[in-house]
């Protein structure tokens, strides 16, 4: 919500040019500030300064507006309000609530609406953790409430903020009422549950660590092939109908990060319409609440105005930001960036800036790695020890599927996880349509210890050799096109056995399965750990004379195909016994 009191006529419209707008008279105006735009006030942000001539690029549809009308400066940079509330609400891509909106214009979103993004009558039971005469710095709790069944929201000092606790209040408080009072340098200081802070500047935290616990998705190729560490970058490519979405679809429902907040940047809107009207409905599979109790979505269509799409990212990963202070794990995805890369090209077109590789703007690199580089595992401001971790998982839609085009390239140059999703795969419903040899995980030897720890010593071994085993297979398959795979010999056709395996049993989920959607960790080494054993049954059965077909035809493979359903409460016994009749079966032959 824009503060009227500090909105003064400073400037006139100069020249429209769809969502880019200059106007003369803007001396003394600052970069990024925010300002609104004629006689509707349409809200945008100054982009370039040169002399009293301030470009602005405006986050609603210009059409319609003249030259002459005028233009507010509000004195300060485009924020997000942070504090409870946040959990459950649906935005758009500059933070005004949907629903309120809903309420207030109808179906329609009215240009130059405002609307506070969180409820300042509603009051929350804070409870404090301090005492008066107590030091506090930037970061530090001063208190919390309830917000949902499963997150406190620490109620924090806003960062560079520093003092003695003079009074602190307890019980029902709206977020805009005193809570704390400080005495510091700066003198008396009065402490609300609300902060706002600009999106464009990254939260500051102590130091950044290097990240070793895995992000337990449940989806066997990631976490078993290609894993995510919490705090990590990754990057799903693929082209249209490849299950980009699915898939971020399936880590914000299971993935083990306490808070989710998905950015649907300039989807299209009948992609956006399933999250919102999925989502809301949807069971936390680990607490047992719903989904949207942890959950902040941030809607952004592509019929929406284009400069949006750039405000939503930053909107999101500030807000994200804002609970990883907290000390939680945060699960940040951002679908599509390409989408947004496009926004950055139509404004720089207009600017008329000189333009890079298709188009794009030189300066699409550095962009793509200030956002992604606000990713990490961090020790937070406040009690010593204190981390929290922001996971960025961002789609990107090469046009055609074509990885080489520029999105795609600058992105594989800064994230450490690369899903790269395959239309084959998806015209074959695999899913995840994700490409075993196209793929890699820079983590992997990071997540080893946690894997040896945790779940099973073995884990890289059995990796390693699962992969060996999928890239062989891709070596015999320009032979098989030429003579046909009766013609290999047998220990070949064994490893085409075991691989079809790996495919179909293993690598292949069904999302929409009550049990399949998820496997547990320990179920995943223990799949794995069976098909491997078939195969060094297998093998050892062809070197003896045993002749292929009768190895093909035992009833253990049946039972190996149905793992991936077994209950996931009582899978580890069921498992051993299929492992016990499949050696028997092979040995007895």
């Amino acid at each position: 919500m824009i503060d009227e009191e500090k909105v003064s006529d400073t400037g006139r419209i100069r020249m429209i040019a769809g969502p880019v707008v200059k106007a003369l008279g803007m001396r003394g105006a600052k970069m990024y500030d925010v300002v609104l735009v004629g006689e509707e006030q349409l809200i945008g942000e100054i982009i370039e300064l040169e002399g009293e001539v301030a470009t602005i690029q405006v986050y609603e549809e210009t059409a319609g507006i003249k030259p002459g009308e005028p233009v507010k400066r509000t004195g300060e940079p485009l924020s997000v309000e942070l504090g409870p509330g946040l959990l459950k609400m649906i935005y758009d891509g500059i933070q005004r609530p949907l629903e309120s909106i809903l309420d207030k214009a109808g179906d329609f979103i009215s240009r130059g609406i405002s609307v506070d993004p969180l409820d300042h009558q509603k009051k929350w039971n804070f409870h404090p953790s301090v005492k008066e005469g107590q030091k506090v710095m930037g970061g530090e709790e001063i208190g919390w409430v309830q917000e949902s069944r499963t997150v406190k929201h620490s109620i924090m000092v806003p960062p560079g903020m520093s003092g003695v606790v003079k009074s602190v209040v307890e019980g029902d408080h709206t977020i805009d009422d005193t809570i704390c009072v400080l005495e510091g340098q700066n003198g008396i200081m009065e402490l609300t549950m609300v902060q706002r802070w600009p999106v464009r500047q990254p939260r500051p935290f102590v130091r950044k660590m290097d990240p070793e616990v895995p992000l337990i998705t449940g989806q066997r190729i990631l976490d078993t092939f290609f894993p995510m560490t919490k705090g990590g970058t990754a990057a799903i490519p693929g082209g249209f109908g490849t299950g980009k979405t699915v898939t971020q679809h399936q880590l914000a429902k299971w993935s083990d990060a306490s808070i989710i907040v998905y950015i649907g940047c300039g989807e299209r809107g009948n992609e956006m319409t399933d999250v919102l009207r999925e989502f809301p409905h949807l069971e936390d599979p680990h607490t047992g609440s719903p989904l949207m109790a942890r959950t902040v979505l941030i809607a952004n269509t592509s019929n929406m105005p284009v400069a949006a799409r750039e405000a939503s990212i930053y909107t999101g990963i500030t807000i994200a930001e804002y609970y990883r202070d907290m000390g939680y794990d945060v699960a940040l995805m951002a679908d599509s960036t390409s989408r947004w890369a496009e926004a950055l090209r139509e404004i720089s077109g207009r600017l008329e800036e000189m333009p890079g590789e298709e188009g794009y703007p030189a300066y699409l690199a550095s962009r793509l790695a200030n956002f992604y580089e606000r990713a990490g595992l961090v020790e937070c401001h406040g009690p010593a020890g204190r981390t929290g971790s922001i996971s960025v998982i961002g789609a990107v839609s090469p046009p055609g599927g074509d990885f080489s085009e520029p999105v795609t390239q600058n992105t594989l140059r800064i994230v450490k996880v690369f899903w790269a999703l395959d239309s084959n795969l998806a015209d074959k419903r695999h899913f995840p349509s994700i490409n075993w040899l196209r793929s890699y995980s820079l983590y992997t030897n990071k997540v080893e210890n946690w894997w040896k720890e945790n779940v099973d010593r073995g884990w890289l071994s059995l990796r390693n050799r699962s992969m060996a085993l999928l890239q062989e297979e891709s070596e015999l398959e320009e032979i098989i096109q030429l003579v046909g795979p009766d013609a290999l010999p047998p220990a070949q056709q064994v490893i085409l056995e075991t691989t079809r395996m790996l495919r179909e049993d293993f690598l292949q989920q069904n999302a929409y399965h009550e049990v399949d959607s998820f496997c547990p960790e320990k179920k995943q080494t223990l799949m794995i750990g069976t098909i491997l054993q078939y195969h060094e049954c297998a093998t050892r059965a062809v070197e003896r004379g045993v002749n292929i077909d009768r190895i093909r035809n035992i009833k253990g493979k049946g039972l190996i195909s149905r793992m991936a359903r077994l209950d996931n409460s009582s899978f580890e016994r069921e498992i051993e016994s299929i492992q016990e009749k499949v050696k028997e079966e092979v040995n007895s032959l």
